[in-house]
């Protein structure tokens, strides 16, 4: 249940994301509730972060309901490792602990905040997980250009997705970024056009323009008549409005993967994608054409050499080949 003395208004509540606050949460009063929302609201910028943890937070605290735990006093090491060890066995590791991040990561807000004395969560450990090779589908660079091929581009909506598809090809760019690009962020520089990416982490990250990408973004923008509108979102909806082919809204995450399922399906291709596979895609054509892993990081603008590797699937043909040797 929730405490009498919590008195934080709705439109707080939605701007962190949430219906309502959790009920071991409220029981604490105001300080909690408020420091509950800073969390999310002040803590953690990126909203994909936000609603993914949010989600395993909320999660967490029913389950400390169900088990009779409705006080902050009350969570434990032990606590929260049993609340590990049970959602291990419904949930693959990243899961796992991708959970216990987000609520060691909250009960230290707590903690500084002084609402808690001490993290119940730093001593539990999570699953062993090492990854060595991704598992983002990905297709190779002849379906690639199928399916770039087979989108109707005597529409503005398949000038608009050839054009989104070829941004997530051409500069490795994460869905996230490329969907939050402004007009103003495809630019010349000298006798070249360049990209303006707005990663992760408030990181912005400037890719040049690969010359099929300049060709599918002049075609887009030409048609849609945005050019001149440098403030206005790159990639939008389509409107309904007469004489306005483009509405003022972005496209959202959601509305690009339909989009790339829809695409892919027309173009005959089987392999359920995504729109992260046109990163791994890029990645791996460009390592498959003779490039370095090291300028393949920086055009991914990863920090780590490894997380790029993970992209890489130059190694798939060759174990294909090898196993084919196996002549029975």
């Amino acid at each position: 249940m929730s405490g009498a003395s919590i008195t934080i208004p709705n439109r707080y509540l939605a701007r962190a994301g949430l219906g309502e606050l959790p009920a071991i949460i409220a029981n604490a009063g105001d300080g909690a509730g408020w420091r509950f929302i800073e969390f999310f609201t002040a803590n953690i910028r990126n909203p994909n972060t936000r609603r993914a943890y949010n989600r395993a937070v909320g999660d967490f605290f029913r389950w400390c309901d169900t088990r009779r735990v409705h006080a902050l006093e009350q969570v434990s090491p032990t606590v929260v490792a049993a609340y590990v060890e049970q959602l291990q066995q419904t949930h693959a590791k990243p899961s796992v602990k991708q959970h216990l991040a987000a609520v060691r990561m909250l009960l230290d807000w707590l903690v500084v905040g002084q609402i808690m004395p001490t993290n119940p969560a730093h001593s539990v450990r999570g699953p062993k997980h090492v990854i060595k090779r991704g598992k983002t589908p990905v297709l190779t660079a002849e379906e690639t250009r199928e399916l770039l091929d087979s989108i109707d581009t005597d529409t503005l909506a398949g000038l608009r997705d050839r054009a989104l598809i070829g941004v997530l090809v051409y500069s490795f760019a994460r869905i996230g970024a490329a969907l939050a690009m402004k007009v103003d962020d495809y630019f010349p520089e000298g006798k070249r056009w360049k990209l303006r990416l707005h990663e992760k982490g408030g990181k912005e990250h400037v890719v040049p323009v690969h010359h099929t990408l300049e060709e599918y973004l002049d075609a887009y923008l030409a048609v849609a008549g945005i050019r001149d509108e440098k403030n206005g979102t790159l990639f939008r909806t389509l409107s309904t409005a007469p004489g306005r082919p483009l509405s003022l809204e972005p496209m959202t995450q959601p509305d690009a993967w339909r989009m790339i399922r829809r695409r892919a399906r027309n173009a005959g291709i089987k392999t359920k994608i995504g729109c992260h596979t046109f990163r791994a895609t890029g990645i791996t054509t460009y390592l498959e054409n003779g490039g370095t892993l090291e300028h393949a990081q920086q055009i991914a603008a990863h920090e780590s050499p490894r997380t790029t590797k993970l992209y890489d699937r130059t190694t798939d043909q060759v174990s294909l080949d090898e196993i084919e040797r196996i002549a029975i």
